[in-house]
């Protein structure tokens, strides 16, 4: 029989197409800014995480060009051999600072922070990984890696968890690891992590919390959910990014001293890739400063989420329950989500469609992510095209 290697390709992007699932990948042409250029026209940017607009601050910059400079642009190596440069341990000391915790270490993405961790942490067929449902995929994927047993709650099933808790004694599981988004990123709802952490210190599991999308926007001065919570420094293992609020790039993770060394030892993600250029590490450690000495910055974001949220529900939206900076407006149907936010852009909005499997097939939407340099004219100018494409769209 003559096989064609190959034909899957284009069959399986075909179905893709006509169910609605495909991405277009647009051209910004520019900077990630609040008012953006996409495929030659100015739009409004209501799709990027930078919710803090620190991508574009000019003290970020600053450092990242002063690192090029004194450092090169690549730093030669993978951390665990000649990779590990002073800006490195300068960028993981004041992780570890701001989020008052004992160390921490940064990873090359948030993705390679999952990947890599998640099945050291939780690696043999004795071990049990419980995940809520609506958990993001980089989790998912870290979690199939793993041979641990599985279980999963509904989604912030506080008394769900509780049961599978306590099921899970009669095969007494070496370890237990408990992991949670901390905001989730479809939905821009935030777990009940002081509620899990109870329920871990009961059974004696390990939490494991990504507060990616909580970063630089949750908690006292945008720490995160620890702060949120009042529970700086009982997560375990608090996961984040520098790619969102904080406006650069790159995964780390905070915790005690022996996590820092577990981590960098056992993550292969951390150990077999490059490590990060003194730019990207320089700015990293800049965004931070940024956000312990101008709260501006995350008080214009909130100022900015509860007037667009309150708007956009008033007008009869569906949004979910949303809490952060990710406000969805669900439509249901993956072609009609396509194509409200291709009006969306043709009126000057630049918001996309999120479909399956991202969302569940019936929870197509469009997620409007808010950015702190957006001013209330701006706001105002987005809110009325909702309202008119809404009526259009027989959403409203």
């Amino acid at each position: 029989m003559k096989r064609n290697p190959t034909a899957f390709l284009k069959e399986e992007y075909e179905e893709i197409v006509k169910n609605g699932f495909d991405w277009k990948l647009r051209e910004l042409q520019g900077p990630s800014t609040p008012k953006v250029t996409v495929d030659g026209k100015e739009m409004i940017m209501l799709c990027s995480n930078n919710y803090l607009n620190l991508s574009n601050h000019p003290k970020l910059i600053e450092a990242s060009i002063n690192a090029a400079k004194s450092h090169g642009a690549g730093s030669g190596s993978v951390r665990a051999i000649a990779g590990s440069m002073d800006l490195h341990f300068e960028l993981e000391e004041t992780i570890a600072r701001f989020k008052k915790t004992e160390s921490a270490l940064y990873y090359q993405t948030g993705f390679a922070t999952n990947a890599g961790l998640i099945p050291q942490l939780a690696p043999g067929k004795d071990d049990l990984i419980i995940s809520d449902e609506l958990n993001h995929g980089s989790i998912i994927d870290g979690v199939r890696l793993s041979k641990a047993k599985r279980a999963v709650y509904s989604h912030c099933d506080m008394g769900e968890l509780e049961k599978v808790l306590t099921e899970s004694e009669k095969d007494n599981p070496r370890r237990i690891l408990i992991i949670t988004d901390g905001v989730f990123s479809m939905d821009g709802d935030i777990a009940p992590m002081d509620e899990i952490v109870k329920l871990a210190n009961e059974f004696g599991a390990m939490t494991y919390c990504d507060d990616c999308h909580g970063e630089g926007v949750i908690g006292n001065e945008g720490r995160g959910i620890g702060a949120h919570f009042g529970i700086e420094g009982k997560i375990d293992v608090e996961m984040g990014t520098f790619s969102k609020a904080l406006g650069v790039v790159g995964g780390m993770i905070a915790g005690s001293k022996d996590l820092v060394n577990f981590a960098l030892n056992k993550s292969r993600t951390w150990l077999l890739s490059g490590s990060a250029p003194p730019a990207t590490t320089a700015a990293c450690i800049e965004a931070i400063k940024v956000l312990e000495t101008e709260p501006e910055h995350v008080n214009n974001l909130w100022d900015n989420i509860r007037y667009f949220k309150k708007e956009l529900v008033s007008m009869g939206f569906d949004c979910g329950n949303s809490e952060t900076a990710i406000t969805p407006v669900i439509i249901g149907d993956s072609h009609k989500a396509k194509d409200f936010s291709n009006a969306l852009i043709e009126n000057g909005v630049f918001a996309l469609p999120i479909v399956f499997p991202m969302v569940a097939r019936d929870k197509a939407r469009i997620r409007n992510m808010m950015n702190a340099g957006l001013t209330k004219d701006d706001l105002d100018v987005v809110i009325s095209i909702y309202e008119k494409l809404g009526k259009r769209f027989e959403l409203i």
